[in-house]
Order: C-alpha cells, then structure tokens, then sequence
C-alpha cells in the first residue's frame, strides 16, 4: 500500500508530550500521524488534505476542541470526518456533550496503547464502510436514473410517433404538435416567474407538458373524417359529436395510466385531453368547469391551442393575419382564458412559434 493510500490522522492536541505519545501508537497501529497544536493549525492541515479520522483534544488555547468540533460538524466537507476526543477530562457531562457535537468516541488521559489502538481500528473501519457504502449508493443512483431516463425517452418517442399519426390523418404540416408543445413549455416557462404561478409550475411540469400538450386531440381519432375534415360550418349535431373528442381522449389515455404505474406525464395528457376546451367563466366543454377548477395545464393549453388555429389555415376558413388573432384572444380573457395566463401570454407572445 501506498503511503497515499494509509490512513492519516490528525492529531490535535496543545501539549507536544501528547502529540509524541499519540503519534507514536498512531504509526505503530500502521496508520500516518499528522500532529498539530492549535485548532488554526488543524484547519490549514484539513485544507492541505482531508485526514480519514481526527484525534481532538478538548481543552485547547483560544478555541475549544467543542468548537472545533461543531465547526466541522457544520461544514459538508468535513463533516464525516470520525472525531474522536482525547482528554484528561472524564465527566459524564463532557462526554454526553462531545457525543451531541457529531463525536464518534471518547478516549480518557493517561493513554493505553491497545486501547487507542482498538478504537482506531474500529472506527476507521466503520469510516471506510460508510465511504464504500456512498460511493455504492452514487453509483446506484446514477444506474437507476440512468434507466428512468431512458424509460422516459422511449415513453416519450411512442407520444411523438402517436402525436406524428395525428398529423398524417388531418394533413398538418410536419412537426406541428412539436411546436404546440414548445409553446405550451415557453409559456409554462414564463409562467413560473409569476408570483401567481411560482409555486404550482416547476421544472417538471415544464417538461412534462412539452409532451403531454402534443396528444391533446387524441380523442379525434373517434370521430368521422367527413365531420373533422368538413369544408363548412357543421351542423349542430356534428358539433356535438367533435366536442366528444375530449372525454374519448381522456378516458382512452386514462386506461394507459391506469396501467403505468400513475405516470405523471399521461395524468397529466388525461387533464389536457378532457379540459384544454373548458373555459374560464365556465362556458366550456366537456364539465363546464370554472377559473381555478380548470387543471393549469388544460389552461396553458387552451391559450396555446386557439392562438395557433386562429393562425393557421383551416379546412373551412383561411388563417387570421397574427394582429387579428391577439385582437380576438383579447376579447375572450377572463371569458376563454385565465386573465393571469394571458398576462404573461401578452409578454412573449411574439417568441411562440406559429410556422
């Protein structure tokens, strides 16, 4: 073994007599002893290099071993770093408060060398333990996010390949539903810099509804081409079956997170599906919810939605010019649309994507 690879001690202790003693039972129990004198000493040698176990007298000039050892106990750096006291004092009282301060043992003046050689031993053991079992919890941690990750990618590539199918069967241009979710993430994005807002929006959600917001009108794949596709108005009784569209969505997305382990991302594609038509006075489709009983992310949604199909070419009306449709969905806040969404959605309106 390496001298890089031997436990060093640090020793800290005012009177030197103590530190030749100890470093001689330190080097004999095989380790490398690194006497100091003073808790500033001790410092400077922690930060030169970290020591695999401290020997820390408590009566020490200016700063206490007590001191010293809450200090480290605070720091995330040291703060693993086995202390143990070395003192000539033996009161309960001083061992109890060494023990409450993070001290792993206590080791009484004269010193014994098969004691102090015991209490090395075993506590550098338990250390190495603890480093082994971290490192073995980080690499664990990585594997499994690892494959969580990967679980999520291909979750998310069976959406985007079903968002693609929607696509194909209404003639959109390619990558439509990819520049939905990019808008409802820029959206959600800013959102999270209200106050309003701050505290429901996290990075999460953020991501989650980039993807969620792409299956939104899963539920057409229900209803007839000769009404989805009509060049016309429809009929009152057509209008009625595309508005089924929302509950065949949901409760068609409801039976894969029934099965999924109640996977955030489809709960959170089922509220979109079923209530990205509500409204926010309550005038909406399909439960006729109102303001906040809406799902935020059927509200972000719906503003996202309507400013893109107010933009774009539809089989029964050209697209209104960008002026025309902000003039339409300022008629419609606090009717159709959360009046705080729209707030934000007037600031970055013009970063959203529309081609």
């Amino acid at each position: 073994m390496s001298t890089n690879q031997i436990p060093n001690i640090l020793i800290v202790d005012d009177v030197s007599a103590n530190l030749v003693i100890l470093s001689e039972m330190v080097k004999s129990a095989g380790y490398v002893p690194r006497p100091v004198t003073s808790v500033k000493n001790a410092l400077e040698a922690i930060a030169k290099k970290m020591p695999q176990l401290i020997l820390l007298d408590i009566t020490m000039p200016e700063i206490s071993g007590f001191e010293l050892c809450s200090m480290l106990k605070g720091d995330v750096k040291t703060r693993e770093i086995p202390i143990i006291f070395i003192s000539a004092l033996d009161s309960v009282e001083d061992r109890v408060k060494g023990f409450k301060l993070g001290a792993v043992d206590y080791i009484s003046k004269p010193f014994e060398k098969e004691e102090v050689t015991l209490r090395l031993n075993t506590h550098l053991k338990i250390y190495k333990m603890q480093q082994e079992l971290e490192s073995y919890n980080k690499r664990l941690y990585k594997m499994v996010n690892s494959q969580i990750q990967k679980v999520a990618e291909e979750q998310n590539n069976i959406f985007y390949a079903v968002a693609g199918v929607l696509e194909l069967r209404y003639k959109n241009d390619e990558g439509h539903l990819g520049m939905l979710g990019s808008n409802c993430r820029l959206l959600a994005m800013s959102l999270q810099f209200s106050p309003k807002f701050d505290k429901e929006i996290t990075s999460s959600f953020i991501d989650t509804i980039a993807v969620a917001s792409q299956l939104h009108d899963i539920g057409s794949f229900a209803i007839r081409d000769n009404i989805m596709l009509k060049e016309g108005p429809l009929t009152p009784e057509e209008w009625d079956i595309v508005k089924t569209h929302t509950e065949i969505g949901a409760k068609y997305l409801e039976k894969i997170y029934k099965y999924s382990g109640n996977n955030d991302l489809i709960g959170m594609a089922v509220d979109i599906a079923r209530y990205h038509h509500e409204n926010w006075d309550g005038t909406g489709y399909p439960c006729g919810l109102k303001g906040e009983e809406i799902p935020l992310a059927a509200r972000v949604m719906a503003i996202v939605d309507v400013y893109d199909a107010l933009n774009r070419d539809r089989c029964y009306r050209k697209a209104y010019s960008n002026e025309e449709s902000l003039k339409i969905m300022q008629s419609e806040t606090g009717k159709r649309f959360d009046p705080g969404m729209m707030e934000i959605f007037n600031k970055i309106q013009k970063q959203m994507r529309l081609r």
